[in-house]
């Protein structure tokens, strides 16, 4: 009689933004004996998965397993999550697709289990039903995509600089290194929602030589490192297919804890493609959530072709005491770079303002969406480099700090300004605003007095850095539809009022705030016929070199 026995444990990454506690973790055991294939968990949630030899050689020959293999009813009732998990952990094992069942309907409810993919998966047109009215804990994913390559300590790594293109340092192959400085704190948060910032951190991608990836540099300046990882990056591409999934909404109170119920990405080179996720069962109160789709600590992943819903916003207090709208995402990205959208949208309208918008992301770099229909898009803190071409955001338009180059084309923007600058971490873009060949339609048509760059800063704050405006900001080939203005309007403005209380020499800013140098103008239009304007407070932005062609 032929044992094998194989042990999992893989670790889920902490998301950023919500502080969690508690990383899933898989527990596996996978037997092949002469008994019957099966799967039952242990008085510990051990999972134990015996596969006979017969079914083991049938398997592999067929290069693919299904749930119901492993004993999924796909009935829409009966809890399938055990067999789901110990499909793909035998897939996992031996490198087999893993195929849902046509016209199955899974019920996952919400035990303590993380199905972890390492394979290519076809979900298919089977419908995926996850209860998430009493969950074991909140923090544990339904499926994580992860990487079988382990992450490791890089030697002899003590400081970086800011643009810095090598390491002095070999590794197996090319890497994900995430760097972090505890003694420095990063996005001192302004506001309701005000806090003490985050340690300083940063991810790039570094080859086997020691060279940093130059479209994902190192932003900042690392006099020593108080942490460091390498995880190396998968060579192949893992697919994901299909499947249509539907969270019954949480009941929980409205606070921040976040429910983390979903697909979190771990891995590399990771394709999501025709996945659909729907949202039923919201009421009058429930706590937010961390991205049905929740990326982090790796790179290029593209979703593509895929239906995503917008989460109904709700109330709570925030740190500063004041009742605050919480933030609730169908999309979350952190520490990830080159991380695409491509024809995406989602299942509620965009302009409706009682959904929150639809993604989030922090720590990251080369974020695009081409040819998509969202809510919003948003950097909380910090993206160096970001695309936004052949698209449509809603009400929430863009709202984005960081760095590097701001490209947003071919797009309809319906936000209350063309690009928001997130004034509770300074309003800062260190770098450059590209805009082409866009229509900008201020408030989704409501009369508002519009502005393009929007953002406030007082100067009197300290984020943790220097904030700047974009150095330079291209505007080409621009209409603005203005047509249903407010009365005694005066016309577009490029600038927001950023500091009301800035109007002479007077006012001192204890933490300067860089202002743009210039801005270039190429057929900027609007449907109302008025000049665009530099801003409603003209002395602020008197520096501002205007060009126009």
């Amino acid at each position: 009689m032929k044992h094998m026995l194989l042990f999992f444990f893989l670790f889920s990454s902490v998301m950023m933004v919500q502080g969690q506690t508690k990383s899933p973790l898989e527990n596996v055991v996978i037997t092949s004996t002469k008994n019957k294939t099966q799967v039952h968990t242990n008085e510990n949630g051990k999972l134990h998965i015996n596969v006979s030899p017969a079914d083991v050689l049938q398997f592999k020959a067929n290069g693919l397993v299904r749930y119901r293999d492993f004993g999924a009813m796909g009935d829409g009732k009966t809890d399938d999550i055990d067999a789901i998990a110990a499909a793909h952990a035998f897939a996992n094992q031996h490198g087999l697709l893993v195929k849902a069942d046509e016209g199955a309907t899974y019920y996952i409810g919400g035990k303590d289990r993380t199905s972890v993919i390492q394979t290519n998966t076809d979900f298919g047109t089977a419908a995926f039903i996850i209860d998430d009215t009493d969950v074991d804990d909140r923090n544990v994913p339904v499926f994580q995509v992860s990487s079988s390559l382990q992450t490791f300590i890089p030697e002899g790594v003590t400081s970086l600089k800011r643009n810095q293109e090598k390491i002095d340092v070999s590794l197996p192959r090319t890497c994900i290194v995430t760097v972090t400085n505890s003694q420095l704190r990063r996005y001192i948060r302004f506001g309701p929602n005000q806090n003490n910032g985050s340690p300083q951190t940063d991810i790039v991608i570094v080859d086997q030589d020691g060279h940093v990836d130059r479209n994902a540099p190192i932003i900042w300046d690392f006099d020593q490192i108080t942490d460091i990882t390498a995880l190396p990056i998968d060579e192949t591409t893992l697919t994901i297919t299909g499947g249509r999934f539907t969270t019954v909404a949480n009941q929980a109170e409205s606070k921040y804890t976040y429910y983390s119920r979903g697909m979190a990405i771990r891995r590399s080179n990771v394709l999501v493609d025709g996945l659909e996720h729907r949202i039923i069962g919201e009421g009058d109160h429930g706590a937010p959530y961390g991205g049905f789709i929740n990326i982090s600590n790796c790179a290029n992943v593209t979703v593509q072709n895929t239906l995503l819903t917008g989460h109904k916003t709700y109330r709570t207090i925030g740190s500063a005491g004041d009742p605050v709208s919480m933030g609730s995402y169908d999309i979350l990205v952190n520490r990830a770079l080159n991380i695409s959208f491509v024809n995406c949208s989602q299942t509620n309208d965009i302009d409706d303002s009682q959904y929150w918008g639809i993604m989030g992301s922090n720590y990251c770099k080369n974020l695009i969406y081409d040819t998509c229909t969202f809510s919003r898009f948003d950097a909380h803190m910090g993206v160096a480099n970001a695309t936004i071409r052949n698209s449509t955001l809603g009400y929430m338009g863009i709202n984005a700090i960081g760095s590097g180059l701001l490209t947003v084309e071919n797009s309809t923007i319906r936000g209350r300004t063309l690009v928001n600058l997130r004034s509770d971490y300074g309003s800062t873009w260190q770098g450059e605003f590209i805009i082409r060949n866009c229509v900008f339609i201020p408030a989704g048509g409501r009369p508002v007095r519009a502005s393009l760059i929007g953002g406030s800063n007082s100067g009197q704050h300290d984020f943790g850095y220097t904030c700047y405006m974009p150095e330079r900001i291209t505007i080409e080939n621009l209409k603005i539809d203005d047509s249903n203005h407010p009365d005694n309007y005066q016309g577009s403005a490029i600038f927001a009022n950023f500091n009301p209380k800035m109007t002479n020499d007077s006012y001192v800013e204890q933490f300067p705030y860089v202002k743009t140098r210039e801005v270039i103008l190429r057929n900027v239009t609007t449907t109302s016929g008025k000049e665009l304007r530099l801003s409603d407070n003209s002395f602020m932005f008197t520096d501002v070199k205007v060009k126009t062609d």
